[in-house]
């Protein structure tokens, strides 16, 4: 959310309208949230439907979540830039017309540039939810107001995966996992009804974008990215090794060239103050970690499930469960701390965490012929309050150390942070587990147990970003003043999912 949007509330009569706007929002946000729970249940029918390659199937998932973070932060400036009600609806428009694209997709590289709009779309219409939310109610409505948004996300959440998998098995039409992307009808009503319901809010054309800075930071991070993904399919040759390092210079040369618009008073994509800010930055290191794991564990999960012993999409939606009811559950718990025994909480949801994971991992590492999806509830749900419990916490953590004047760039910039933890994980997770598939498949093993095998390996992975989060939770400098920011991290915590 921009420092620079005003609130119209303090001096005018709020907007006879703001509640039926409200609902727009939520329904916009609700759409955005179970798309993106949905995909993972879908991603074995994406695969043998579309002939997909390993590395193609890594980027349904990551392409979306690279497109979302590296746009968050562009696309909430043009909000000031062009007025945050054009921007919202112009996102949720671009959204509906990406998705119909993803379920029309003839092929999986249509369907990975459609991923890829879809997830820019998202950016475009995300950072204006909550700031079209503060400008149209008064302070006094705003924390009922923003409440239904944490409630619209931990429903996206747990409706996700069972929606997923109810479309993906009833196999509409024949259309298979096409239906998944259910929101076209939704998304058109909402921009309808937003023309007309929600308060025009003028943007300031005086305001400038970086656009040099976005261009550095975009390539930086896809250039890092992309050769994780794609290296072991070309064999890890120079060239992947060069780009990755080539990705690093280039985000090298972003903060060079930030500190030089600092100087002299320019729009940043990021503010250089926030680079400096040695608390930020840890803080923006521990929330890329934490946010690394969810993503890919979930496609790994599902291609475990269905892919090595032939669960239904609808089966494997209903045994992630367990986990998106434990995000909802502690998410309610951990609000009614407030800013309290921050640093405490995120070392529970560290230890929480690398107990349901390596619960899990061990569990499928000693699975047979069969695998009993009971047997997974424990481990998800511990993992899932674990989850519930450090998003919030440690976002807290982080903004309560930024200075106000800072506060809504650096909350824009941690979500940015968390997207990226997100896309890394994915690369990285899914090299793990389609190596070893691989290397298991070639070595003559059963299928069942090349997919348990490789998936218990993979799960070390998130095991070691969660510990990690652990370890380092004790070096946050304690909060001096109230933390800011804190309902972000539910609304991103079913994107996890």
């Amino acid at each position: 959310m921009s420092t620079d949007t005003i609130n119209p509330g303090a001096t005018a009569a709020p907007d006879e309208r703001r509640w039926l706007a409200l609902f727009i929002l939520l329904i916009a946000n609700f759409m955005n949230l179970i798309d993106v729970t949905i995909v993972n249940v879908a991603l074995p029918s994406m695969r043998d439907n579309l002939g997909a390659t390993d590395s193609q199937i890594e980027w349904v998932v990551a392409a979306y979540i690279l497109a979302f973070a590296l746009g968050l932060l562009p696309f909430g400036r043009l909000g000031d830039i062009l007025g945050r009600t054009k921007l919202f609806l112009w996102g949720v428009a671009g959204f509906t017309a990406a998705s119909a694209l993803c379920g029309l997709a003839p092929n999986i590289e249509f369907l990975i540039v459609a991923r890829v709009i879809q997830g820019l779309a998202g950016a475009m219409m995300t950072p204006q939810v909550l700031a079209i939310a503060t400008v149209t109610f008064p302070p006094h409505e705003r924390g009922q107001a923003f409440s239904l948004f944490g409630l619209s996300a931990g429903l996206a959440s747990v409706c996700g995966p069972i929606l997923g998998g109810v479309l993906v098995s009833a196999n509409l039409f024949g259309m298979e996992w096409q239906p998944i992307f259910v929101n076209i009808p939704i998304g058109i009503a909402a921009v309808i009804a937003g023309w007309f319901l929600i308060p025009p809010l003028p943007g300031h054309a005086a305001l400038k974008n970086d656009y040099v800075g976005i261009a550095l930071f975009g390539l930086g991070i896809l250039a890092v990215v992309f050769p994780i993904v794609e290296g072991r399919t070309y064999g890890w040759p120079l060239w992947t090794f060069a780009m990755i390092a080539a990705g690093l210079v280039l985000l090298v040369l972003f903060v060079l060239w930030t500190r030089s618009r600092a100087k002299i008073g320019a729009p940043q994509l990021l503010n250089f103050d926030l680079i400096t800010n040695r608390q930020f930055m840890f803080g923006a290191f521990v929330t890329t970690v934490f946010a690394s794991g969810i993503p890919g564990m979930f496609m790994v999960i599902s291609l475990l499930l269905q892919g090595g012993f032939a669960f239904t999409p609808l089966e494997s939606g209903l045994t992630n469960t367990p986990f998106s009811v434990g995000v909802l559950a502690a998410s309610a718990i951990a609000a009614r701390f407030g800013a309290n025994f921050l640093r405490a909480r995120l070392a529970a949801s560290g230890a929480l965490l690398v107990i349901g994971i390596g619960w899990m991992h061990f569990y499928i590492a000693g699975v047979g012929d069969s695998i009993d999806h009971w047997q997974l509830l424990p481990p998800l749900l511990i993992a899932g309050i674990g989850l519930g419990l450090g998003f919030s916490a440690l976002f807290q953590l982080v903004l309560s150390n930024v200075p106000p004047r800072d506060a809504g760039a650096g909350s824009g910039a941690l979500q940015a942070f968390q997207q990226v933890g997100g896309a890394l994980g994915v690369a990285i997770i899914g090299q793990i587990f389609f190596t070893n598939l691989g290397n298991s498949m070639a070595a003559g093993s059963a299928p069942h147990a090349a997919f348990a095998n490789a998936s218990s390996l993979a799960l070390w992975y998130v095991v070691g970003s969660f510990a990690l989060v652990l370890l380092m939770s004790p070096f946050f400098k304690r909060p001096a003043v109230p933390a800011h920011g804190h309902g972000a991290p539910a609304q991103h915590v079913a994107i996890e999912v």
